[in-house]
């Protein structure tokens, strides 16, 4: 698999779209991949159907869901749930796209600040996040409750 690292050449192959129950099995795959405890479908469903609150993203290359993202929006703050590239496209940058499409999405909806946990040992997105220009600014200890790892919590604020 090879994905441009070029805006230019990538603009047309990659979409960046609401997520649909259609895509859940995609979904269910990334996330399997991407997380020690991963997400069920049903709270996938839930969050589609039932939480006002939440928007989930999904990036869609070549027709294929290779990455998704999701944020809960309450008033002018936006609180990131997860964001996961299937293992088979890392190394493209495609989390990156899908975190800028998260925030153009959120400021449309006229957030003002974002904000987000990261696990402690997760220095790859913490990088990604630091060069989007999010600050750390505390800690959650024992957050993740399948490992009790701490969460770092950061912000971007203004959006």
């Amino acid at each position: 698999m090879a994905v441009s690292d070029q805006e230019g050449q990538t603009g047309s192959e990659i979409l960046i779209r609401d997520m649909y129950l259609s895509d859940l099995d995609a979904i269910m795959t990334i996330e399997g991949h991407s997380f020690p405890t991963p997400w069920s479908r049903n709270a996938f469903q839930t969050e589609l159907l039932e939480n006002n609150f939440a928007t989930y993203l999904v990036l869609d290359y070549h027709g294929k869901v290779v990455a998704y993202g999701g944020m809960w929006i309450i008033l002018d703050e936006s609180h990131v749930t997860n964001v996961a590239v299937h293992p088979d496209y890392r190394g493209h940058h495609l989390g990156d796209r899908m975190m800028r499409g998260l925030m153009e999405r959120a400021r449309l909806l006229g957030v003002q600040r974002m904000t987000l946990e990261v696990r402690r040992s997760n220095q790859v997105a913490q990088n990604l996040y630091h060069k989007l220009g999010f600050i750390q600014l505390g800690v959650r200890r024992g957050y993740y409750t399948d490992t009790r790892e701490d969460a770092f919590i950061m912000w971007k604020d203004p959006l």
